[in-house]
């Protein structure tokens, strides 16, 4: 049984204003809340008798068990799946500094919270640990963004700041990648196994102040010569094929 206080609590953490208050955020399904209790305990697990049995004994400081109706009252999916759970935000999402030994990720007001959580997927597939944000890009503990990163927001950290201050600490020679559409052709330029590539914004690409500190200019090329092809890249699947070309080259 769950409490109406309980349900109104859990709903009220659709707003950023109200989870960044609690300092917590929702997950939901199997596979994101397995791959997040993984890496720590949870707030609160609401959670029906079949995951539960399933599951025996999650590590969280409150269980609630309930049936598939009152799940229904308390999710913010269409179709629930059998769990819900609320999770302590993470200690180390600010920083300003960029992280110079690895290959990292920069992004300059990705506002679309699907586009979010699948670059956190991409960056988790392919290696990176670090993706770092300017504050106009979605909000990581979104619940659509955590949806969408299917588990990966566990192991993926988001740093959000004033990306000019960021890129301006950082060393001369470090290698500073961005994609535009005038940049020059991914596969024919060199790319170093470090590094920070910059994605922009879904309808404007990065920034005129963030591409000036841009070293690298790199660009997809279209294949379709010959005839009208779509303008650019969704920015999640320009984010995927440029950090597979980054790891193939690479390793």
């Amino acid at each position: 049984m769950i409490s109406k206080a309980k349900v109104k609590f859990i709903k009220s953490l659709r707003l950023k204003k109200n989870r960044e208050q609690a300092r917590l955020f929702i997950a939901e399904g199997h596979k994101v809340v397995g791959e997040l209790l993984a890496s720590g305990c949870a707030h609160t697990i609401v959670a029906t008798q079949e995951w539960l049995s399933a599951h025996p004994a999650p590590p969280t400081n409150e269980l609630i068990a309930v049936d598939e109706e009152e799940l229904r009252k308390v999710s913010l999916l269409q179709h629930p799946q059998q769990v819900l759970a609320l999770f302590p935000f993470f200690d180390d999402a600010a920083s300003d500094a960029v992280d110079t030994t690895s290959l990292s990720l920069m992004l300059d007001g990705v506002q679309d919270p699907g586009n979010l959580g699948t670059i956190i997927r991409i960056a988790d597939w392919f290696g990176i640990g670090n993706i770092y944000c300017s504050t106009e890009t979605a909000d990581v503990y979104n619940p659509k963004v955590v949806q969408a990163t299917m588990g990966s927001i566990a192991r993926v950290r988001l740093h959000y700041g004033d990306l000019e201050a960021m890129l301006d600490r950082l060393p001369t020679d470090f290698p500073v990648y961005g994609t535009m559409l005038d940049g020059n052709d991914i596969y024919r330029e060199p790319l170093s196994s470090h590094g920070l590539i910059i994605m922009g914004n879904e309808g404007n690409g990065i920034s005129d102040e963030i591409g000036k500190r841009v070293g690298h200019r790199l660009r997809i090329p279209s294949y379709a010569e010959g005839r009208a092809t779509a303008e650019s890249l969704n920015v999640a699947v320009a984010t995927a094929i440029t950090c597979a070309e980054f790891r193939r080259r690479n390793s």
